[in-house]
């Protein structure tokens, strides 16, 4: 019996995350295609000819369409047009707020995805001895840094996400002697933090091969 459990359990932990990943595709496709589809003209739409539905094909005209509309837009042309729709938008109260937030957030993740977050590090937070997880964010100098230079050699923002949903989380800006640099890589540290602690980085087999690496390097320095 705990053989079959053990069994049980393995299959569990290999169909749950494909289960849970094709559920949410394909929702997120049906999303799409619930929004796109009624504006494809009918002589376009092959479910007119086809006796079945077809799946993702609203999903493949909005990738086709935004990326026509993105070689529009990097031209001057399009550009044009673009700054005159801003300029529009600016002028409204509540909208300009609306867009040039989302507009930032956008460019910022789409633009410098790699370089958003560049270590992990250790903060103690919320209280003394208790200690969080945080993403040392790409540092650009502001009037918070400014205002906090007075009482602190240098501030730095940090990510703190919350578990299991890493998307959400704070924003902090710490005195960086506060931090404890890691190694370990922002996957790493976020697969800790979705699973709640229970899968970590591979800590022994990295220093069982950086041991293996040095004892290596002294034989050869030996011969």
């Amino acid at each position: 019996m705990m053989r079959l459990r053990n069994y049980f359990l393995t299959g569990i932990i290999v169909t749950a995350p494909l289960a849970i990943t094709a559920y949410l595709v394909w929702s997120v496709v049906g999303w799409i295609d619930s929004w796109v589809k009624p504006y494809i003209p009918a002589r376009y739409n092959p479910e007119n000819y086809l006796q079945f539905s077809v799946p993702g094909f609203g999903l493949i005209v909005a990738l086709v369409m935004i990326t026509l509309i993105g070689f529009i837009t990097a031209s001057f042309v399009g550009r044009a047009i673009v700054g005159l729709g801003e300029r529009l938008l600016n002028r409204m109260p509540l909208v300009r707020n609306v867009y040039g937030g989302l507009k930032q957030i956008f460019e910022t993740v789409l633009a410098n995805r790699s370089d958003l977050f560049k270590e992990v590090a250790l903060f103690e937070y919320p209280r003394k001895g208790a200690w969080s997880i945080v993403f040392i964010a790409k540092q650009q100098e502001s009037e918070i840094n400014r205002a906090l230079a007075m009482e602190h050699s240098r501030t730095v923002a940090v990510f703190r996400p919350i578990t299991p949903n890493v998307t959400t989380g704070y924003l902090l800006y710490v005195d960086e002697k506060d931090l404890i640099r890691l190694d370990m890589s922002i996957e790493d540290a976020a697969k800790l933090l979705i699973s709640a602690g229970l899968v970590g980085p591979e800590i022994e087999a990295k220093v069982q091969a950086l041991a293996e690496a040095a004892l290596r390097g002294r034989r050869k320095a030996a011969e």
